[in-house]
């Protein structure tokens, strides 16, 4: 596709309501620009399938999100500290329903035909956060500090420390509270007018006005839409993509009141759906499951119209777009360093051998920019932005070296850190993404330069963090000098690998268990990693019913099974649920030999677990929030419930392995008492 084509695609997306076909759109598209139409009507519907530009109502047929959400009313629920200071903070409140092209401060919301006025809101970052979280408690700090220079200054004076105070813009509701005599659990009825340009109508309702059959039918649309997201979309594209498509898929119903807030769903009344971690950012998910790990590194979008360049380094798993080579052919400029080969090396690290031709194209490629971009490029205009540049495109090179080593390496990848290749994937979009954005050699805004600086300190610390724990690993699993087999194919007593992880938390810990110990000894090793003390009771469930004879009258997975009479039927995962609050999923992984001294050890894990006392993960996280709070009532609440010194980051392989020593030589006793 030209410039042109794809420029009058993003118009026609933006302003079409009706249900369109791939007909309709290539016939305007080619209306603009009938040049390279061979191949446009398949490229055309290979972008907005590839790139989730809209809703699919049938084969080859779509309706854009202003057709799917204008019209359609959600809810609000004002806190009681709005209430109190009269405003509405917007935060992540009209999320999916806003055109995201649309800053907030540009939101036109009305009420009784009348535009509600702006006001500025002073407060500290951390009591603004919470509203700001659906899309992923990591993004808040940057959402708050987007909202005007001021706080992009603040934010940036110490990119390790929040301000004191920043300010924001918000909605001047006291008129409209006093006037509708709003109290503590009234909500906000919104009707989404016009897309486009985020054109709302506000209305009061009382907070008895609806009754629980009518709330319970959008509940249970709701929980079926987000479950049909991850059905059809998965965990990469961000948080306020998965609601979209959510509200999309779970159906008129989910787009009409009566309705709960979003906040309200997510944080109050499902049991079904949760925010996890994913890598360093969040995603909605099934609760108490874990989002699974890439295998390798892969791209959170993929292009439908990749360029030669683009398609030969997509072969070798280099994800990116000819923007960030180019990009790094601007930093050779800045270098001075424009040998064809050291340019290649940094943007196909020597860990990967590329095939002849493939070699070839690449050169000529470069070779030929270089003689278009050098007469233009001076490095005087490029001292800025040449040293960011080069910072992004040295981090870019070692995360692909990194993870194109992994992937060659003869490790069981069970054995690196969880999510290491979502962490790799997240940290080589975010500095690719930066290389995209650094590619002009223009002046670029003072306050653009920092955040774009302090995004890179936060990208480099989190990669020194995850090739330490790497190499932790690879440290571990050497000296462990573990074999593995195929097929059960070598001799000797069949050992486990076993992950075992704590349902919406980043907590979790890796075992090496014999195939023979049976399901009712895991739960004294479970109970002994996280320092629980079986206070409430247990029960091991598959995800889905199947193999009756493995359980019991209730329903749940005998406790007397051993790992290899699950692993013999096909089972790799199951569910450890500790009284009403905490779900675990055990998942079971790779086979290795084990030798006559070879014995249950904790082999990595991450984090601090819960006291088993806090009522479930929501509940553990905001304390864990609260630990950070600059409010020391918050401060103090967090510890009453963690622990004086409780520390989250916290976990000791070898305490651990003390802790399973004790539980083992109990059950050791225990299994030789006639």
């Amino acid at each position: 596709m030209t410039v042109l084509q794809e420029d009058t695609l993003y118009e026609y997306l933006l302003e079409r309501q009706e249900v369109f076909s791939l007909k309709d759109i290539t016939s305007a598209v080619r209306a603009k620009d009938s040049s390279r139409f061979g191949r446009l009507s398949t490229e055309i519907a290979q972008l907005i399938t590839d790139g989730r530009l809209a809703f699919s109502v049938g084969v080859n047929k779509w309706i854009t999100r202003a057709g799917c959400f204008t019209g359609a009313q959600f809810v609000i629920r004002p806190t009681k500290d709005e209430l109190v200071n009269g405003i509405l903070i917007p935060g992540h409140r009209f999320l999916p329903f806003a055109n995201p092209m649309v800053t907030q401060k540009e939101y036109v919301c009305q009420w009784r035909g009348k535009e509600i006025p702006w006001t500025d809101t002073e407060a500290s970052p951390e009591d603004l956060y919470p509203y700001y979280s659906l899309y992923g408690e990591e993004f808040a700090p940057q959402l708050v500090a987007r909202e005007n220079a001021a706080n992009e200054e603040a934010f940036n004076a110490d990119p390790y420390e929040d301000p004191p105070e920043v300010s924001i813009k918000t909605l001047d509701m006291r008129a409209i509270y006093r006037e509708a005599a709003f109290v503590p659990g009234d909500r906000l009825v919104v009707t989404l007018r016009n897309w486009q340009k985020a054109v709302f109508d506000l209305e009061r309702i009382e907070a008895a006005a609806w009754k629980a059959p009518e709330l319970n039918d959008w509940l249970q649309a709701a929980e079926e839409g987000f479950r049909l997201a991850f059905e059809t979309i998965g965990p990469k594209c961000s948080t306020e993509e998965q609601a979209a498509w959510a509200f999309f898929l779970g159906g008129e119903r989910m787009r009409a009141t009566p309705a709960y807030s979003l906040e309200d769903f997510l944080y109050e009344k499902t049991d079904k759906i949760e925010s996890v971690p994913f890598g360093i950012e969040s995603r909605f998910w099934y609760a108490g499951k874990e989002i699974p790990d890439y295998s390798r590194l892969e791209g959170i979008q993929t292009q439908s119209d990749q360029t030669p360049v683009e398609k030969i380094l997509f072969q070798y798993n280099i994800p990116i777009s000819e923007y960030v080579v180019q990009s790094y052919l601007y930093d050779a400029l800045f270098r001075d360093d424009t040998e064809i080969a050291a340019v290649l090396d940094r943007i196909v690290p020597p860990a990967i051998r590329l095939r002849r031709w493939h070699l070839e194209v690449l050169a000529a490629y470069i070779f030929d920019t270089f003689q278009e971009f050098k007469d233009g490029y001076s490095i005087f205009t490029d001292k800025k932005t040449g040293p960011l540049r080069q910072r992004a495109a040295e981090l870019h090179t070692a995360v692909v070296d990194l993870s194109i080593r992994l992937e060659k390496g003869e490790i069981d990848p069970t054995w690196l850190p969880k999510h290491s290749f979502i962490i790799l994937s997240q940290i080589q979009n975010h500095a690719a993404a930066i290389l995209e954005d650094l590619i002009s050699i223009d002046d670029v805004p003072e306050n653009e330069m920092n955040a774009i600086e302090n995004s890179l300190d936060s990208m480099l610390d989190t990669y020194e963090d995850i090739k330490e724990m790497i190499e932790k690993s690879l440290d571990n699993y050497r000296r462990s000098n573990i074999t593995l087999v195929r097929n059960n194919a070598a001799e000797g007593p069949a050992w486990r690998t076993v992950q075992i992880g704590i349902g919406g938390t980043d907590v979790w810990r890796r075992l090496v268990l014999p195939e023979t110990i049976r399901l009712f000894e895991v739960h004294k090793l479970i109970q002994a990693l996280f320092g629980w003390t079986e206070i409430y009771p247990f029960r091991f469930l598959f995800d889905y019913m199947s193999h009756l004879e493995l359980l019991d009258a209730d329903g749940n997975v005998k406790t007397s099974l051993m790992l290899s009479e699950l692993t013999g039927q096909g089972f790799s995962e199951l569910s450890y649920e500790y009284g009403a609050c905490w779900t675990v999923k055990v998942i079971i992984l790779a086979v290795h030999n084990g030798d006559e001294n070879e014995a249950i050890h904790c082999v990595a894990g991450e984090c601090a677990a819960p006291p088993e006392r806090i009522e479930g993960p929501l509940r553990f996280r905001r304390f864990l929030s609260s630990l950070d709070s600059h409010r020391e009532d918050e401060r103090d609440a967090a510890r009453s419930h963690l622990g004086a010194h409780f520390n989250k980051d916290f976990f000791d392989v070898s305490e651990c392995n003390k802790q399973l020593a004790v539980v083992i030589a109990k059950l050791t006793r225990h299994a030789k008492t006639p």
